[in-house]
């Protein structure tokens, strides 16, 4: 299973991006995505998750209200609408596949990894 990210880059305050997360080797409708991300000197932190049926999100309340986690299982492709941004947002924004059918935020939990996608806030 290969996670390829895509869509990062350096924005100014108050942009909007939109992540892209291509899924190959495996039915994207049977996983639980999950986004993550990873700030200069900070531990890896959890963003928002969608469930395999796409019916259930949750989001970091860091982003609550600014961001967007969809998924196109036609496309086998998951996104991040993120929308607002700050200069906070600056990390490295990482995509991962749960085999589970349980939603979660640990990112423990999850198999599949993707090599990150930087993006930069600019104030």
């Amino acid at each position: 299973v290969q996670l390829q990210a895509s869509g990062g880059g350096l924005v100014q305050a108050g942009a909007s991006v939109r992540l892209s997360c291509a899924v190959s080797g495996r039915t994207l409708s049977r996983n639980v995505m999950g986004w993550f991300r990873q700030a200069p000197g900070k531990e890896r932190e959890f963003v928002a998750v969608i469930s395999s049926s796409g019916g259930s999100t949750v989001y970091a309340d860091s982003v609550k209200g600014r961001f967007t986690i969809s998924r196109d299982d036609a496309k086998n492709t998951v996104y991040l609408q993120m929308n607002s941004l700050k200069p906070e947002d600056t990390a490295v924004y990482y995509c991962a596949a749960d085999r589970g059918v349980v939603v979660t935020i640990d990112s423990r939990a999850y198999d599949y990894w993707g090599q990150g996608t930087l993006v930069t806030v600019s104030s």
